[in-house]
């Protein structure tokens, strides 16, 4: 198979909320669009991202292995049913994005409200991708000089110099372009850091390594299962990058289609499944947030820190594009301003954005202890794509029917179900985070230097 990716990413005024105009073209063989495993490539890559560093310790926070799995089952289950809506809803209106079925389903109110949750959920990746590269040069420089950073720690090898600095010399020039399309040839490294990090995770289990912590068989409170649900959710949540790669089959059908989502969940499932598993069996309580900091820094872990550092490096400005191009659409939705008057100070609006966004998102980051606390804030906006604005969507269909009909009744019952679902799982999950966040979760030393600190403790 040879598929060809080519991706613009461009402001185009006039165009809907959150930067509708950016074009994915796909093509296989026949030059015709791409085929249903082309389309699996693509939803893969959208899918395995930053929640995978954090899945091994959802496992342990849920109760074990075996509770987290059967969580992770029922949740797969809506959003496959989830994916399926919103590709039924984008047939209707021959919809090319998220934002297009959301506003041709509930109108210019839904359309504004999921402008918002997407900017918001921009912003945090790109918080979260701050806080990554924080806790990988930690890991490489305990590599380089374990005794130098594990006991003086100078001042240029502290996470506050060392991310404002690199950010402000490698990411910020990387944001102000009108089209960040030149990125698109280096995404191909975060799939490959993706894939390594499972092999590499899964491997070192079957390797001698020390004994785990204390390994959970089962919740201590019946509560704790749904400390799991944010992490599931934003590792699960692509729906928005779905209907683009829909637009783009050469069959657009759903029944063709229909492949490629049981194909990626299947093999999502396998990926996030295998290494949360191993990851968490490997090192039990004592695992970190990040599943890598709890590793010894050894070459090969050491070979998955500097492909995440190169890939979130690259993978920022394409997340902060998006939250920025919604910000912009939603700044000319608020002073009603025309596609002309849009035009008129446009470079320095966009300027401006970009510097706003890129201060406030590294001064959190700086602050922030771990991935994981972001990450719970941003499950609970991903349960908002998965359940709840499939929900109204598909409620809107049955309640458009003017005539009463089984279908219509399945169309309001499942509507109604995904919203109850989707807002007890927000509301549960938003209220974890914030009480997590209020006692303070502290970010703890890397397993490299807890070892370098134990060896010294013998000697």
């Amino acid at each position: 198979m040879n598929v060809t990716i080519q991706a613009e990413y461009s402001e185009e005024e006039g165009a809907p909320l959150l930067g509708d105009k950016i074009e994915i073209d796909v093509t296989n063989d026949s030059g015709g669009g791409t085929s249903w495993y082309g389309a699996v490539f693509l939803m893969i890559n959208a899918a395995l991202g930053a929640g995978l560093l954090n899945f091994p310790y959802a496992y342990h926070e849920a109760g074990g292995v075996l509770v987290a799995i059967l969580i992770q089952t029922f949740l797969v289950v809506f959003v496959v049913g989830a994916l399926f809506i919103l590709v039924y809803c984008s047939d209707l209106q021959n919809s090319n994005n998220y934002q297009e079925v959301v506003h041709s389903m509930c109108g210019s109110i839904g359309l504004f409200c999921c402008s918002i949750a997407i900017t918001l959920y921009c912003f945090g990746t790109c918080i979260i991708y701050l806080v990554l590269l924080a806790d990988q040069w930690q890991e490489f420089f305990i590599f380089i000089n374990a005794k130098l950073y594990c006991v003086t720690n100078p001042w240029y090898m502290h996470r506050m110099f060392i991310i404002p600095v690199t950010s402000f010399i490698i990411i910020l020039p990387l944001c102000f372009p009108k089209k960040i399309d030149f990125l698109k040839y280096v995404s191909i490294i975060g799939a490959l850091s993706m894939m390594y990090i499972i092999f590499l995770v899964s491997i070192k289990y079957f390797l001698p390594h020390p004994p785990p912590g204390h390994i959970n068989t089962r919740p201590k409170y019946w509560t704790d299962g749904f400390y799991v649900m944010p992490t599931l959710c934003f590792a699960y949540h692509f729906h928005v990058s779905v209907i683009p790669i829909y637009s783009c089959m050469s069959k657009r059908t759903m029944k063709e289609f229909s492949k490629s989502i049981f194909a990626s969940i299947f093999l999502c499932v396998i990926a996030y499944t295998g290494m949360a598993t191993f990851g968490y069996l490997t090192f039990g309580a004592l695992i970190n947030n990040d599943i890598l900091l709890s590793y010894e820094p050894d070459k090969f872990v050491v070979g998955a820190v500097l492909l995440l550092i190169v890939k979130t490096y690259t993978t920022y400005p394409l997340s902060q594009f998006c939250g920025k191009a919604g910000l912009n659409s939603l700044w000319c939705h608020f002073w009603n301003l025309s596609v002309e008057d849009s035009q008129v100070n446009e470079v320095q609006r966009r300027v401006t954005m970009t510097i706003l966004w890129f201060l406030s998102t590294l001064i959190l980051a700086l602050f922030i202890p771990n991935i994981g606390v972001v990450i719970g804030f941003l499950g609970c906006l991903s349960a908002g794509f998965i359940f709840i604005f499939p929900g109204l969507c598909i409620l809107q269909i049955g309640l458009r029917q003017t005539e009463s009909t089984w279908k219509s009744c399945v169309s309001v019952s499942l509507g109604i179900f995904y919203l109850l679902i989707g807002t007890f799982i927000f509301g549960v999950t938003f209220s974890q985070s914030v009480l997590k966040d209020i006692k303070g979760i502290h970010a703890e030393l890397p397993s490299g230097c807890k070892h370098f600190n134990a060896l010294l403790k013998r000697f």
